[in-house]
């Protein structure tokens, strides 16, 4: 099983403080959305990855990461 983790929610309070909200609105999505994916509940399509690591102008790997167990 692989696991897939990310540190949006440091890059947000990084960001100006920028809300979930804020996040789903730049990337079309909901709230619940941001919600889960930085949980770790839920993995992004890589379209939706690709939207959430441009918002703050870094790469999919500087976003997310990928562990193969």
């Amino acid at each position: 099983m692989a696991n897939i983790s990310n540190n949006i929610r440091t890059l947000r309070f990084n960001h100006d403080e920028m809300t979930q909200q804020q996040l789903a609105d730049k990337v079309g999505v909901t709230r619940q959305t941001i919600v889960a994916i930085e949980k770790g509940n839920y993995s992004p399509s890589l379209e939706l990855a690709f939207r959430i690591a441009r918002v703050f102008g870094l790469t999919l790997e500087d976003v997310f990461s990928f562990e193969d167990n």
